[in-house]
């Protein structure tokens, strides 16, 4: 299949561009307040519009933060202590799930002592708002033409500008379907059949996004500066069997206790 050729930039107003990729991360924060600001009704901390934008914020901070750091660091180790300076350029590109969810871990924290509110409560607040953001996220890099998958011979392989002529997995749409539409019904169906257990939309959030992305790494093109780890094994398959460990720890801690919202 050709490349459907989507121009990354939507809109050009003088010098200004405004991309895909930028709009994608405006909506999901967009659809995070909403989600989060209605989710917290009826919990022991409810959200009005202020309570919910300022936590949002917080939490968009955080994955910016860690997006990059971690990116840096687990990606581009050497370019990260040679220029420093390149962690600020965010507009080149290169941002880390797995950094990010680590600074949405830390700025929840913070948000959390600040306001006197269970950590875990917050975490579950994420959990159902975070999988709208990443499928839209995932879409992004399908128009931009990156993070593709490797060769494939199966009838829906997409020719990509930056990946030769031979067909390649669309692997940013499985992962838009994966971590974003599985994932926002499996949170949603794990808090509808274990009802009113903290930690457990959290739990399920973790797993589901651990599982698929390992799954999709299986397709997906390893990152060239990196290659295999061990010959074997993708760096985001790596990062991702902590998420799958936490979550599951978690998931049989919460529910094996009585603590309830």
């Amino acid at each position: 299949m050709p490349f459907p050729a989507i121009d990354p930039v939507f809109l050009t107003i003088g010098p200004l561009e405004f991309r895909w990729y930028g709009l994608m991360y405006l909506v999901g924060l967009l659809a995070a307040f909403f989600i989060i600001a209605r989710r917290s009704q009826g919990t022991s901390y409810p959200m009005n519009r202020d309570m919910a934008m300022d936590f949002v914020v917080t939490l968009a901070i955080g994955v910016i933060l860690g997006g990059r750091l971690g990116y840096m660091l687990f990606y581009d180790t050497a370019t990260f202590f040679s220029n420093p300076l390149q962690f600020f350029k965010i507009w080149q590109g290169g941002m880390s799930f797995h950094g990010g969810i680590a600074g949405v871990a830390i700025a929840g924290y913070w948000y959390a002592r600040q306001h006197r509110c269970a950590y875990l409560l917050l975490a579950d607040f994420v959990a159902f708002a975070a999988p709208v953001g990443l499928g839209l996220g995932r879409i992004a890099n399908f128009i931009n033409g990156e993070l593709y998958g490797r060769v494939t011979s199966l009838p829906f392989g997409v020719v990509f500008p930056l990946g030769g002529p031979l067909p390649r997995h669309p692997s940013q749409l499985y992962e838009a379907f994966l971590e974003g539409v599985v994932l926002f019904v499996l949170v949603r169906l794990a808090a509808r059949l274990i009802p009113k257990r903290t930690g457990i939309p959290f739990a399920v959030f973790l797993i589901g996004y651990g599982v698929s992305r390992f799954l999709v790494e299986i397709v997906r093109e390893p990152d060239r500066q990196i290659g295999l780890l061990f010959n074997s094994i993708t760096m985001g398959q790596l990062l991702s069997l902590p998420l799958i460990f936490c979550g599951l720890i978690l998931f049989i801690t919460t529910y094996r206790t009585t603590n309830r919202q």
